[in-house]
């Protein structure tokens, strides 16, 4: 037999030139010529394009507290008869219990780009036996970067010496109770009763387990017997019910919590000024709505803010470095803002139109961000995970981080705080992790009667057991702190950013040993 050695010898550079083939990632993002560019430079504009569209989630951030506010302060009028002197009096009750709103508006509306994006990896990846991991991996980072960096970051917002601490720790245990569960929940299905899969029935009731949490948390509230801890709050009025006649005058804040306050004169909250230099957005209140309110006039009030850059400190100001670096910063928001202002104002039917119109922004910005993170694992080859535990943990939880600040700094207690975070990281499993699962899981098994196979579930669980493992040390942290100082927050300031230290520490632990389990070297 001979061989034609003209047609079946290669050399080195036709064997270069069919690795180079071989590994260059064929998809895109925009164009088919993207494929043509670069790795290192495709890398580089896919995390621009991904900090961009963070930018765009903190940008929409401050519409969506804007309409929950109009939702939690959402009164009706109850006629109360005295039975003694039969005179009937006409009482504003605000139709939110504080603690259900915290569970379910305030998580989960700072969890939305999370659960936004594990739903649209389940979605696509819909028929396939074995579920996509930038879903859980976004969301178990995600509650890492909550519970750690947040938490952090919340030591230190206080002024020197200003101590806040939890004043209903029943509620709090109760949360943080089901916030443990919910992990090793996960670890058991992944691990014990069915291993790397996932049944119809294990998502199903991962899912119940919101509502469970949600009944729970009101029974605390209410001190239920038999069901509650016996634990008295502090501080915090049983009545959080605003006067009658209380109206709000401060036209520049924005009440993101003010369901916590009896009235504004009440000792456990605090009116502070929004921090959000994005807005120029002026507050209406209920009494103006009926008399000046006009939602063609205030809708167009937003575009106009939208593109308008006042800052009167700034003109003021002398430093020119300073203006540049803030006009330049207004450019690169300016289309955000523009885009968000055809959210509806959130005057409008108490804000629900608002608030749903933000989430669906939200969940837009997610399924972009879903394609780059796609698009930075096949161009760098980076396992998925490795990308969901750091850069897409980080910049969807970026609303968790704001809604935390904003209540470690405006409220004198601790509690929406650090209930924000223990709540998210529920809402995270029981939700983000669940509803996805049970979309698969539920396909499957009516179109191949099968489950879910779970490609990475090792990984997935040592993460669980690295996460655990650290939290606890995270939260002994606060109880010691709560103990020697008084308070889970603030207090003297040196200790203080000790702490802040020492959690930024847990969370590079939990990076670190994820990442490299999930990659296969350790």
């Amino acid at each position: 037999m001979v061989i034609d050695t003209n047609t079946t010898s290669l050399t080195g550079h036709d064997i270069n030139n069919i690795t180079l083939e071989k590994t260059t990632c064929e998809s895109y993002f925009i164009f088919h010529g993207e494929t043509c560019i670069g790795a290192g430079f495709r890398t580089l504009f896919y995390f621009l394009l991904l900090a961009y569209c963070f930018i765009g989630l903190s940008a929409i951030t401050a519409r969506f507290f804007r309409s929950m506010e109009r939702v939690v302060q959402h009164a009706r009028a109850v006629t109360v008869v005295d039975p003694v002197s039969d005179v009937k009096t006409v009482k504003n009750e605000k139709v939110w219990n504080f603690t259900v709103a915290d569970i379910s508006l305030l998580a989960f509306g700072t969890s939305f780009p999370q659960i936004s994006l594990a739903t649209i990896d389940a979605v696509r990846n819909i028929g396939q036996l074995y579920a996509g991991g930038l879903g859980p991996g976004t969301l178990v980072g995600s509650a890492a970067f909550d519970l750690f960096p947040i938490h952090a970051v919340c030591v230190v917002v206080p002024k020197a010496g200003e101590l806040k601490k939890i004043s209903d720790l029943g509620v709090w245990i109760v949360e943080l109770f089901w916030s443990f569960w919910a992990y090793i929940w996960l670890y058991i299905i992944l691990e014990v009763w069915s291993p790397n899969v996932i049944t119809f029935w294990e998502a199903l009731f991962t899912v119940l387990q919101y509502a469970l949490l949600l009944l729970h948390a009101y029974a605390q509230d209410k001190r239920w017997p038999y069901i509650s801890i016996p634990l008295e709050r502090s501080e915090r009025p049983e009545e959080w019910v605003p006067a009658e006649a209380s109206t709000q005058t401060e036209k520049e804040i924005a009440d993101i919590f003010s369901i916590h306050e009896e009235h504004e004169s009440d000792s456990t909250y605090q009116h502070l000024p929004l921090s959000d230099p994005e807005s120029s957005y002026k507050h209406i209140d209920e009494t103006d709505i009926d008399e000046e309110f006009s939602v063609v006039s205030v809708w167009k009030q937003q575009f106009v803010d939208a593109v308008k850059m006042e800052n009167v400190k700034l003109r003021e100001s002398k430093n020119g470095g300073l203006w540049v670096g803030r006009v330049l910063w207004h450019m690169l928001v300016a289309p955000w803002r523009l885009l968000f202002a055809f959210v509806p104002p959130c005057e409008i039917a108490h804000g629900w139109i608002a608030f749903i119109c933000s989430l669906m922004f939200i969940s837009g910005i997610a399924y972009i961000v879903t394609r780059l993170s796609d698009l930075i694992s096949c161009v760098t080859g980076i396992n998925a995970y490795v990308i969901a535990f750091t850069a897409l943990a980080s910049g969807t939880s970026w609303p968790d981080l704001v809604a935390s600040k904003i209540a470690a700094e405006r409220q004198t207690t601790a509690d929406s705080a650090i209930a924000n975070i223990t709540c998210s990281n529920s809402v995270n499993i029981y939700v983000g992790i669940g509803v996805p699962w049970l979309i698969d899981t539920a396909y499957n098994l009516i179109a191949y009667g099968e489950p879910l196979y779970i490609e990475n579930a090792s990984g997935l669980s040592f993460s669980l057991l690295v996460f655990f493992s650290t939290s606890v040390g995270c939260i002994s942290v606060l109880v010691l702190r709560r103990l020697v100082f008084g308070g889970e927050l603030g207090g003297p300031r040196v200790w203080a950013w000790i702490t802040c230290a020492y959690f930024m520490m847990l969370w590079l632990i939990f990076v670190v040993l994820s990442s490299l389990k999930v990659s296969g070297i350790i």
